[in-house]
């Protein structure tokens, strides 16, 4: 698919497995560049060696502000084209399993740096005129899953700041959208499978067996599909597609505007 995005400027975060590998590979592939993002140095080396005149890597838990300044340094005077938002979530439980201290932490995780990094990037995109952000989220934010109380919450805060921005500056250029995936085979699904198992008595394989046959696929996702539609909303392709949340889960909410 040639998305028209070669040589232009991405950053992806979480760049090294998942959801986020899965958007970079798409990106690459059209020849993009892309400021990769993520913990383990050693993953993210690896993949500039596999696409070295392309990949930028940048070693940083970005959810915290001075790396989010330094990533603002390392952009410099280059147009920057897309973003796609992307980190861990917390840790799988129930409402009244939870402690103050649990919510503060999934505050930071989840709502805080985001608010930050787009606060701080999306004025180089006004300035260009053009610009696409794209946010990893969650089905739960349409139909809450089991155990997810704090994802879900904080990421519903997520999917007001996008959507009230992207309405503010709807004239800019710039688009806003979210991705809000059901169950996919990615490492993120392990805590949820454990907790599952946990309450349930069962072994993880057994968890995941029963909710891969809950979902109307009898599958769980590939988050190589999801790369394919993040890449695209990075693309100006998607220039008339802002503020949305678009699921990605087999099928599986009930609602009608789903």
């Amino acid at each position: 698919m040639n998305l028209n995005i070669k040589d232009q400027l991405f950053i992806v975060c979480g760049a090294t497995s998942g959801f986020g590998l899965a958007t970079l590979k798409n990106l690459v592939a059209d020849e993009a560049k892309v400021i990769t993002i993520a913990r383990g140095e050693e993953k993210l080396l690896e993949l500039q060696k596999q696409y070295p005149a392309l990949i930028e890597p940048f070693c940083a838990d970005i959810t915290k502000s001075e790396n989010i300044a330094l990533l603002h340094k390392k952009i410099g005077d280059r147009k920057l084209y897309g973003v796609f938002i992307n980190a861990g979530g917390p840790p799988a439980m129930k409402t009244l399993e939870t402690k103050l201290e649990d919510w503060d932490n999934a505050y930071a995780q989840l709502l805080r740096w985001k608010v930050e990094i787009t606060q701080a990037l999306v004025p180089l995109m006004i300035k260009e005129n053009y610009g696409r952000m794209v946010f990893l989220e969650s089905s739960s934010v349409k139909q809450p899953i089991e155990n997810l109380v704090l994802s879900t919450s904080l990421r519903l805060s997520v999917v007001g700041f996008v959507k009230t921005l992207s309405q503010e500056i709807a004239e800019s250029g710039v688009c806003l959208n979210i991705l809000a995936p059901g169950y996919h085979e990615t490492p993120a699904i392990k805590r949820l499978l454990e907790k599952k198992a946990e309450q349930d008595k069962i072994s993880p394989e057994q968890a995941k067996a029963n909710i891969a046959s809950g979902i109307r696929m009898k599958k769980m996702g590939n988050p190589e599909d999801l790369g394919q539609l993040a890449a695209w909303l990075l693309s100006p392709a998607s220039g008339y597609i802002s503020g949305q949340t678009i699921s990605v889960d087999g099928g599986q909410i009930l609602g009608i505007h789903g």
